[in-house]
């Protein structure tokens, strides 16, 4: 899926979502360092970006050290691990969306930063499986090769390793329009991602659940027409579409794989006594974006105005 990017001084690519950037200038820096521009000037804004992706892992690996993830630490660690990259995953294909609901091009800037965060996690989230198994890589191949879940979250691993390796511009060079088509794979892997999600928590899924709709609305989002893109009444509808998607989702997998009352647990979401559920989250997240195109136009003029 091509998405249609906006003109540039410099030469701009059309691209699809995955983990590269799009804006080309004529040269480069001979060490394309995550804090430094394409241009190769430093960025605060970069630096900040990267602290703050990194910072949850930094977190874990202290926590883990000092003894604070309970009974299982290595367990415990690979599971949260596991959450940020699909998360961060996430966030790398909601940043095309951004640059157009917010009117924020220079966003396009960072998402094969984030891309590259999230395989990061994926391979912590390997290391700390890695740990929990007291390093006995037979065991772990074997683990990996009988235990579907373990399969699909190692082969969506390789997947992001895959596209890691090829989101540099002489690879997206080499490759022509096949760098497109196989970046598109993100999509997939994002969606077998969360599957994985949804296997390793059994019971207990409503941080898969609330994933599902969040990729739901991004899915449905690149589905729009292009006058539609940025229309809140549209991202109005998708929010809905996307909650009512994660509450479906929610409903079939303890339906399908528990023996939890799955017609209680839908019917919880129109109960305002029940607590928070994850599909409410998701169209709370999801109105919350339809905002944003009208905070844009109130910006913009005073973007206008420092432009000039």
């Amino acid at each position: 899926m091509g998405e249609a990017l906006p003109r540039n001084p410099g030469r701009v690519r059309r691209e699809a979502a995955g983990m590269s950037t799009t804006i080309m200038p004529a040269s480069r820096p001979a060490i394309a360092w995550p804090w430094l521009t394409r241009a190769g000037r430093f960025s605060w804004t970069r630096m900040l970006v990267l602290l703050s992706a990194i910072a949850p892992g930094m977190v874990l690996l202290w926590l883990l050290e000092s003894g604070q993830l309970g009974a299982e630490p290595w367990k415990a660690a690979a599971k949260e691990s596991g959450t940020w990259a699909i998360r961060f995953l996430l966030i790398s294909l909601a940043i095309t969306p951004l640059r157009f609901i917010a009117d924020m091009p220079r966003a396009l800037t960072f998402r094969r930063m984030l891309g590259l965060v999230a395989l990061g996690y994926a391979v912590l989230h390997l290391v700390m499986y890695a740990g929990h198994m007291a390093w006995d890589l037979p065991e772990i191949a074997s683990e990996i090769l009988l235990r579907f879940y373990l399969t699909l979250g190692f082969l969506v691993l390789l997947g992001l390793v895959v596209l890691g390796v090829t989101s540099t511009d002489g690879w997206q060079a080499r490759l022509g329009r096949r760098w497109k088509a196989l970046h598109r794979a993100v999509y997939a892997l994002a969606g077998f991602g969360i599957f994985h999600q949804f296997l390793q928590a059994k019971s207990r899924a409503d941080g898969a659940v609330l994933m599902a709709g969040v990729f739901l609305f991004l899915m449905a989002w690149r589905a729009l027409p292009g006058r539609w893109r940025a229309s809140p009444l549209a991202l109005a509808g998708l929010a809905v579409v996307a909650a009512a998607g994660a509450a479906g989702v929610e409903f079939a997998w303890y339906a399908l794989s528990s023996n939890l009352p799955a017609a209680r647990i839908l019917a919880a979401n129109l109960d305002p006594g029940a607590g928070l559920r994850p599909a409410q989250l998701a169209l709370a997240l999801g109105l919350a974006v339809a905002v944003l195109p009208w905070v844009a136009r109130l910006g913009g003029p005073g973007r206008a105005l420092k432009a000039r």
